[in-house]
C-alpha cells in the first residue's frame, strides 16, 4: 500500500509567511490543512500554488485566541484527513504596538493567548494523540527580537521570549514522541509603515547586509521538518539581525 503523504497543519497559514511556508511544503508533497481566523482570507499565489501542485488541503476557520478551541481544531484536522498530523507550524501570531506605560493585563493576555497559549497547546493536543510510533515534527514561528529585546511592542516581544523558551522545555518534556524546533525571523515582509528607502538602509544594518526574506523562513521550516536528529533548536532567518543590538523596532530606525 502506498504511503500517504505527510500532512502539515499551518495555523495562520494562507496569507503572508504562512501562506510562503505553505507553498513550500506543497511543492515538496505535503497535505496541507491550513487554519485562518477569518474564512475566505487566503494569498492568491498560494491558491495557485496549490492549483499547480494537486496536494490534498483543506482550510479550517479556528480563533485561537481563545484556548478552548485549539483541541477541536486537532481533532476537526484529524477528522477531515483520517490522520493526525505529522508536521505542526504555529505561526499565526497577533502584533500589538503598545510599549510599558501602555501594557496592561488585556495586552499582555491577548498576546499570550495567542502566540504562546496556542502554540503550546496544540503541541499538547498533537503529540497526545499521535500514533504509536510516530514522532511529529513542531516548529514555532518566534522572532529574531528575542535575543536582543527593546521596548516597543512590548506584550508581543514578552511573549514571542515565553514561547522560545518553551522549545527546550518541551523538547525535553515530549522526549522522543515529537521533536520541538523554532525558527525566528527578521523582518521579511514589510508593512505600510516601511518604504523602499527604509528597507535598503535596514538591509544595510544587517550583518550579511541584506534582509531574509519569506521564502527563506519556509526554508529553514522544511528543513526542520525533516531533520530527524534535530530537537530543541532555534533557527534564525534574520540577515544576522539578532547578533545586534537595536534601540527601537526596524519600523522605527
Amino acid at each position: 500500500m502506498t504511503e500517504p503523504r505527510p500532512l502539515a497543519l499551518i495555523t495562520g497559514g494562507m496569507r503572508r509567511v504562512g501562506a510562503f511556508i505553505a507553498m513550500k511544503l506543497a511543492r515538496h508533497g505535503y497535505d496541507l490543512a491550513l487554519s485562518t481566523h477569518q474564512e475566505g482570507d487566503i494569498k492568491p499565489l498560494l491558491v495557485d500554488t496549490l492549483s499547480k501542485t494537486q496536494v490534498r488541503w483543506h482550510g479550517f476557520v479556528a480563533d485561537l485566541s481563545d484556548p478552548a478551541a485549539c483541541l477541536p481544531l486537532m481533532d476537526q484536522v484529524a477528522a477531515h484527513f483520517g490522520r493526525m498530523p505529522d508536521l505542526l507550524v504555529n505561526n499565526a501570531a497577533i502584533f500589538g504596538q503598545d510599549d510599558w506605560p501602555s501594557m496592561d493585563a488585556q495586552t499582555l493576555e491577548s498576546h499570550f493567548r495567542l502566540n504562546t497559549f496556542a502554540p503550546l497547546l496544540l503541541s499538547k493536543a498533537l503529540v497526545a494523540k499521535a500514533e504509536e510510533g510516530k514522532r511529529p515534527a513542531i516548529v514555532h514561528i518566534l522572532d529574531q527580537r528575542i535575543t536582543n529585546p527593546h521596548g516597543d511592542q512590548i506584550s508581543y516581544t514578552l511573549s514571542k521570549q515565553a514561547l522560545a523558551v518553551s522549545v527546550r522545555s518541551m523538547a525535553s518534556a515530549f522526549g522522543a514522541r515529537a521533536r520541538v524546533n523554532g525558527v525566528a525571523p527578521g523582518l521579511v515582509i514589510s508593512t505600510p509603515d516601511y518604504n523602499r528607502a527604509l528597507e535598503a538602509r535596514l538591509a544595510d544594518m544587517m550583518p550579511l547586509g541584506a534582509l531574509a526574506g519569506p521564502e527563506a523562513v519556509a526554508d529553514a521550516v522544511h528543513y526542520l521538518a525533516g531533520a530527524g536528529n534535530v530537537t530543541g533548536q532555534i533557527v534564525f532567518v534574520d540577515g544576522g539581525a539578532h547578533l545586534k543590538s537595536f534601540d527601537r523596532d526596524f519600523m522605527y530606525l
